[in-house]
C-alpha cells in the first residue's frame, strides 16, 4: 500500500473514527483503524462491536493495499504534524510508515484479518433524511437519557414516526424530552431504541454535513450514510414507556418568561444550590410574582424575581434546577412557557413559538 493525501482531511477523518475505538484489553484489534486503499480512495474502519464507521477520502494511489494499525497511535501522530500540508501511507515489512516532507514514522500493524466485518443494513426499512434534522432531534432529547445501563431502554434515544413526524423522545425517569421534525408523508411506521453512548458518536459525525442522509433499520441495527461516510449503530431490544400519559391535558398554572432571564436566574441558582441541586418556585399570579429561591445552609440563601406573564393558581414546588437548564438549549423560541398542573404534578417546559419540543420534569420532595 502507498498514497499520498492531504493531511487535514486526513485528520478530520482519523479523529472522528478512533474516538468509536474500544480500548478492550482482551481484543486489541478493536483499538485499531483499518486503513483500505483501492480505486484512488482510503477507507477507514474502526468499530467497538457496538457501533462501527466506515470513512472514505480520495488519495492518489502509487500501489493499493490494508493495514491495521492502533486509532490512538494514528490520531495522535497526525493530529501534531503542524507545517506539512501533504502526507504519504505506505505499507513497508507490514507496518505503516507516515512521512511528510519533515518527518518519518513507522507504526507497528496488528494483523488486518482479525479486524470485525462492519455489517451492512440493506432488509428493512429505509429512507432519505436531512442532516440537520438529524442531528436536531438527537441534540434536542438525548440529554435526558439514563447513563446507567441498569435499564437498556431508558439508557437510549427513542425515534418513531408518525404520518408526518420523525419524533425523538428520551427519559430517566426524571424528566422526559421529545422533539418533533417534521417530514414528508410517511408510510414506514417504525419505532427503535438507539443507544445513548452512540448518539454522541452519530451526531459527531454528521453535524458538519450538509444534505441527505440515506437511513436504513433492521431489526437490530440501523444505518446512517453520506457521500463519504457510512455508520452502523446496535439497537435495543426492548419497550420504551409510554410516555404520553404523563403528559398533562390541562395547565392550572402557567408562566411564560424570556428564555435568558430564565437561565440567567438559574445561574445563579447554581451558586447557593444544595448538594441535591434543588430550587423552589414560586408563582403567584394573585401577587403577579414569579419567584426562584435557593437555599444553601453552608454558603447562604438567593431570591430572585423573574420578570414573566403569570396566569392561573398560586403554586410552589421545588426542581432539581438542572434539569430546567439542560432543556433550555433545545428550545428554539425566545419566550418559554412553565406550565403545572399541581403541587405534586410534573412541570412541562415549552418554547412559546415553537411547538416541536416538549420537556416535562418531575418535581422533588421538600
Amino acid at each position: 500500500m502507498r498514497i499520498e493525501c492531504i493531511k487535514d482531511k486526513l485528520r478530520e477523518v482519523i479523529s472522528k473514527a478512533d474516538k468509536i475505538t474500544s480500548k478492550n484489553i482482551t481484543l486489541p484489534i478493536l483499538s485499531c483503524l483499518l486503513l483500505e486503499v483501492k480505486n484512488n480512495n482510503l477507507q477507514i474502519k474502526a468499530t467497538n462491536t457496538d457501533i462501527g464507521i466506515e470513512s472514505t477520502i480520495p488519495v492518489k494511489t502509487s500501489e493499493e493495499g490494508i493495514v491495521a494499525v492502533p486509532g490512538s497511535v494514528l490520531n495522535n501522530l497526525i493530529s501534531n504534524i503542524q507545517d506539512d500540508r501533504n502526507i504519504t501511507l505506505e505499507t513497508i515489512d507490514g507496518n505503516l510508515q507516515v512521512k511528510t516532507d519533515h518527518s518519518k514514522t513507522i507504526i507497528k500493524s496488528h494483523s488486518f484479518d482479525d479486524f470485525p466485518t462492519i455489517p451492512k443494513v440493506s432488509d428493512g426499512v429505509s429512507f432519505n433524511l436531512d442532516s440537520k434534522k438529524l442531528v436536531k432531534g438527537l441534540k434536542s432529547v438525548c440529554f435526558s437519557s439514563s447513563i446507567s445501563s441498569v435499564k437498556p431502554e431508558l439508557s437510549s434515544v427513542y425515534i418513531y414516526t408518525n404520518e408526518n413526524d420523525l419524533i425523538f423522545a428520551a427519559t430517566d425517569s426524571f424528566r422526559l424530552a421529545e422533539k418533533k421534525i417534521k417530514i414528508e408523508k410517511n408510510d414506514n411506521h417504525f419505532n427503535i431504541l438507539i443507544p445513548l453512548k452512540n448518539i454522541p458518536e452519530i451526531i459527531r459525525i454528521f453535524e458538519e454535513f450538509n444534505g441527505e442522509i440515506s437511513v436504513c433499520l433492521s431489526k437490530n441495527q440501523i444505518s446512517f450514510s453520506d457521500n463519504y461516510n457510512y455508520v452502523v449503530s446496535r439497537l435495543i431490544d426492548g419497550i420504551f414507556p409510554d410516555y404520553k400519559q404523563i403528559i398533562p391535558n390541562e395547565v392550572k398554572t402557567e408562566a411564560i418568561v424570556l428564555k435568558q432571564d430564565l437561565l440567567s436566574v438559574l445561574k445563579i441558582s447554581n451558586v447557593f444550590s444544595d448538594k441535591f441541586n434543588q430550587i423552589n418556585i414560586k408563582i403567584l399570579p394573585s401577587k403577579k410574582v414569579f419567584e426562584i429561591t435557593t437555599k444553601n445552609s453552608n454558603i447562604g440563601e438567593n431570591t430572585n424575581i423573574v420578570p414573566a406573564s403569570l396566569s392561573g393558581e398560586d403554586i410552589s414546588v421545588n426542581f432539581n434546577y438542572k434539569y430546567i437548564i439542560d432543556c433550555l438549549p433545545s428550545i428554539d423560541s425566545d419566550s418559554v412557557s412553565l406550565s403545572f398542573n399541581g403541587i405534586s404534578k410534573p412541570m412541562t417546559i415549552r418554547g412559546v413559538s415553537d411547538k416541536s419540543f416538549t420537556y416535562i420534569v418531575m418535581p422533588m420532595n421538600k
